[in-house]
């Protein structure tokens, strides 16, 4: 197959949907040779900032001079954003070679494998392909039952644990840090971001239990510039540093600094231009520190909003909390099957006290927004700032994915 036709294979998968369990990932591993076993993984979980500590262990482990490998989900526009090597996508060639050994090997299971499965899978074949040193492995959503828990790590990492998905993980903050906390393993140190006490409790009666040792961060990091925007990343950028110290891996602070100031990470608080941020945020903790970050640069200037949402998320209080730093917002529907419709956002919108609400689609919500004077901002979905960036950039509308 080309990588066309790998790619739409691919994406039918997601028809299977989401299926924690690990069986199928350790079985395609071993078709492929257990890549696993040839390569050192930095394991990361939690709720919000995983994407954003991966990205800044793989900086500075790329400035220290190491064969780095980058596994992070969803992408925004390319799918071959979520497996990288020394900051490089993975090649098209590469995917479709890596695709079509998976779906011959999994020919005729019973259980055929989901998409995150066969895409945690792929990354781990071409890490190993590529020699990578270190490999910085994120997980899709929870962490006992998570695809990415079929490997040992070097170092399990924490990030701060909220509400998101609870259909899958819990009720509660407790149930949910008891999920992200089956990346722990034994004699593998652990570094977790300060959290709730119900979070906290789970994690180290895991870690007790593992056993194995677990710290938390004490304090942000402020030795220099940072290149992501809000005080919140100054508390990944310290997990990510206490992360790479615990696996072992010493660098200079020259080079912390070097890494944490070069690097790219987009729809993060994502400036375009003096008047557009663009950010993933899309459960009520992320949300809470994207005001909080607004405000910071912005102070008490107010935002033309556009917004969407997936219906698992819990649109009504996200929109209560985006509600103090704007009056009005452009509900647009967010990509995929999953989205909520706009007119179920109107309802919301305008219980929450939004004084102009309007529907439209993605580009006449951009364009229409940009045309009046002050900040716009793009928020409630990571697959919405996808598809924003991807007409930013002019490129083919991104296709979604469940993970």
């Amino acid at each position: 197959m080309n990588y066309g036709d790998t790619l739409a294979w691919l994406f039918g998968r997601q028809t299977f949907g989401i299926k924690p369990g690990l069986e199928n990932t350790q079985r395609l591993l071993a078709a492929c040779g257990r890549p696993e076993d040839k390569l050192r993984f930095l394991h990361v979980a939690g709720t919000n900032g995983k994407g954003s500590t991966c990205v800044m262990m793989d900086s500075i482990l790329r400035a220290a001079g190491h064969r780095t490998a980058l596994y992070t989900s969803p992408h925004l526009v390319d799918f071959r954003e979520r497996i990288r090597v020394d900051g490089k996508m993975i090649p098209e060639s590469s995917v479709a070679e890596g695709l079509t050994l998976l779906r011959d090997a999994s020919d005729g299971w019973e259980q055929l494998p989901t998409f995150f499965e066969l895409a945690t899978v792929l990354a781990a074949w071409w890490f190993a392909k590529e020699a990578a040193e270190f490999v910085v492995w994120e997980t899709g959503m929870g962490g006992r039952m998570d695809a990415t828990n079929a490997v040992t790590p070097e170092v399990s990492v924490i990030t701060p644990i909220g509400m998101d998905h609870q259909m899958w993980l819990g009720k509660t903050l407790k149930e949910i840090a008891g999920e992200k906390a089956g990346i722990i393993k034994a004699g593998v140190p652990v570094v977790s971001a300060p959290q709730d006490a119900d979070a906290a409790d789970a994690l180290a009666a895991r870690a007790a239990a593992a056993p194995t040792m677990i710290t938390f961060v004490q304090r942000p990091w402020t030795d220099g510039p940072l290149a992501l925007t809000g005080a919140h990343q100054r508390w990944n950028a310290a997990l990510a540093c206490d992360a790479l110290r615990a696996a072992g891996i010493l660098v200079e602070k020259s080079i912390e600094l070097e890494g944490l100031h070069h690097l790219v990470w987009p729809a993060r608080f994502q400036r375009v231009g003096p008047d557009l941020v663009i950010d993933g945020a899309h459960n009520p903790e992320a949300v809470a520190t994207l005001v909080a970050t607004w405000r910071e640069v912005f102070g008490g200037t107010k935002t033309r909003l556009i917004f969407g949402a997936l219906r698992d998320k819990d649109a009504a209080l996200i929109l209560r909390l985006l509600r103090p730093i704007a009056d009005e917002v452009v509900l647009v529907p967010a990509p995929g099957p999953r989205g909520t419709p706009t007119a179920e956002l109107r309802l919301l919108a305008e219980a929450e006290g939004f004084r102009n609400v309007t529907e439209a689609e993605v580009p006449t919500a951009l364009i229409s927004a940009r045309r009046e004077e002050g900040p716009v901002l793009v928020a409630g979905s990571l697959f919405l700032a996808g598809e924003v960036l991807a007409l930013l950039e002019g490129a083919a509308k991104p296709l979604s994915s469940a993970q």
